[in-house]
Parts: C-alpha cells; structure tokens; sequence
C-alpha cells in the first residue's frame, strides 16, 4: 500500500538540544498509536507531520507532498496537546469560524455535523468559557475532524475525558481508521492505545525504538521470556514436569497458580494440554502476563 506519510532521515533541533534524530518510517491508513515517555519527541514529531516545524535535517512528506504545503491544509487535521480557545466564543461559533476559514459550502451545518460527532451537540451554545477540561478537549477534536480529512493527527486525545466520553471517542477513532483515514493517536494511557490500535511507533530520547503491530515486536524479543500464568489443580506436579521436558526456563508457584518463563511460546502452549492430560492434571486457565502493549513498551524503553 502506498504510504500516506513518509519521514526521512528527520532530525530536529532547538539550539544545542536535539528532539529528533535521524527518525525514519512510512505509514499508511488506518490508527496508529505514537508512544514513548515524556520528552521523547512525540508532540515535536505531530508538529513536523502538520507542517507547523521544519526538520533540521531530513524529509516530511503527506500525502505527497511536503508537509508544509498549503494544498494539505484541506486534507490534514490536527489536534494539539495545549490550547488556545477564544472563550467569548460558543462552541457552534468557533467551529462555524473554522468552517469557514476551510472555505466550506454551508459552514453552520458543518459545524453543527462535528458538534454532533464529538457528543457535543447540547452544548454548541454555550461559550467556551464555560465548558469543562473534557468539553473543551471534544472541542479540538471537532475542529479536527471539522472538514473531513484523509489525515488526522491527534495529540493526546484523550485528556480529561471521563470514562464514557474516552469509550465513545476511542470507537470514533477506530471507526476513522476503519473508514481509510490515516489516524496517528499519541497517548500515554497504552491500554487505551490498544484498544484503538495494533500499529505502534516508539520513539525514546528523539530515536525511532520500534514501528509495527506491537504483537509481533513482542515475538521479536527473543532475549526476553514470555511469562505465562497457569491454575491448575496441581500445580506442583505440572511445575516439575514442564522443567522436566524443558519447557520452561523458569518456574514460580504462588498462590495456587504457576507462573513460567517460557522461550518457545509455540512449542509450550502446544505441549502444555498434552502433559497435562499425560499426568491427570486439570488446567482452568492460561493467560499470558506479558504479551500486552504496556510489556512491549516497557521492555523497548528498557
């Protein structure tokens, strides 16, 4: 698939401190989550993707263009991190000057159709000022999804949304992904990135860590066991067996269950029922510990 953004080579820098460094990656449709620690570069990456930086060195191209370009403007969104409201403005007015400053056909409807998407809708007649952290993030994101781009870059989108507000934005996003539009998310909240999507770019102290269905960079990992919980109804037992077959290259019991450290995931989760019916053992439940986003950041960063 022909990507829809492409960073080459990218360096930032401000003055003797260097953001990015020599960052390099292609992404196409669909809802990819843009994670690292605080300070690792992320909010500077969406600002070079929007146009609103200049590499130091290297390439930002969208939709094949160059990123700062005035015929993306129509076709990218952007939802930053901070704000800067007009709070003598009502939500429907903003948006309606947004609208129009896209030079769209019938702004007021526009801006009524993007209230609506954010959940907004009741509130598009009070003034800025007076919505909640949670109303005002919404706000951003209308205005983002205002004139329907092919791209959205969303900077912690998230933030001070109560727990409904979060579900219902996080199905919109993935239904934005779903619908062909190139959705990057950045967040800190992983399980919530997880929920969105599977694509992930790392980034740490400006460098690109990773970049790909996080599940298969945690299969990548081959220097660090996958740990899986088992309940059984002898846990000793199974415990001595599975180091018996060499199954394991640890094994913990704790209360009640048997938590191993395995190097060939495959071959376990294949050979585990097989023993356990070899020696009479009843198994209740199998879960892997860490084989989520959170393990897979955790270890990149680490």
């Amino acid at each position: 698939m022909q990507p829809t953004i492409e960073v080459e080579r990218v360096t930032k820098r401000y003055g003797e401190v260097v953001a990015l460094s020599d960052v390099s990656f292609a992404l196409g449709p669909g809802v990819t989550g843009l994670l690292g620690p605080n300070g690792a570069g992320k909010t500077t990456l969406l600002k070079l993707l929007a146009g609103l930086l200049v590499p130091t060195v290297g390439r930002v191209r969208v939709l094949g263009h160059p990123a700062r370009s005035s015929r993306l403007y129509a076709r990218l969104g952007y939802c930053p991190e901070g704000e800067r409201l007009y709070d003598f403005m009502t939500g429907l007015d903003f948006l309606t000057l947004m609208a129009r400053l896209h030079g769209l056909r019938d702004p007021r409807a526009a801006a009524r159709r993007a209230l609506e998407r954010v959940d907004l809708s009741d509130q598009g007649g009070k003034r800025i000022g007076a919505y909640s952290r949670g109303m005002r993030q919404r706000l951003k994101i209308a205005q983002a999804l205002l004139h329907d781009p092919d791209v959205l870059l969303l900077d912690e989108p998230l933030k001070g949304a109560d727990p409904a507000q979060r579900a219902r934005l996080i199905a919109l996003i993935k239904e934005l992904g779903d619908r062909g539009k190139t959705v990057v998310v950045s967040s800190h909240i992983l399980h919530e990135v997880e929920r969105m999507a599977s694509r992930v770019v790392l980034i740490h102290k400006g460098r690109l860590l990773a970049l790909g269905d996080f599940r298969a960079i945690r299969e990548q990992l081959d220097d660090r066991p996958h740990r899986v919980r088992v309940r059984a109804d002898a846990p000793k037992e199974l415990a001595a067996a599975l180091t018996a077959q060499g199954l394991v290259a640890g094994v913990e019991l704790k209360d009640g269950e048997l938590i191993a450290e395995v190097s060939d995931p495959a071959t376990f989760y294949e050979q585990l029922p097989k023993l356990a019916v070899a020696l009479g053992v009843r198994i209740t439940q199998i879960s892997g510990m860490d084989e989520d986003l959170e393990s897979v950041f955790r270890y990149l960063v680490a």
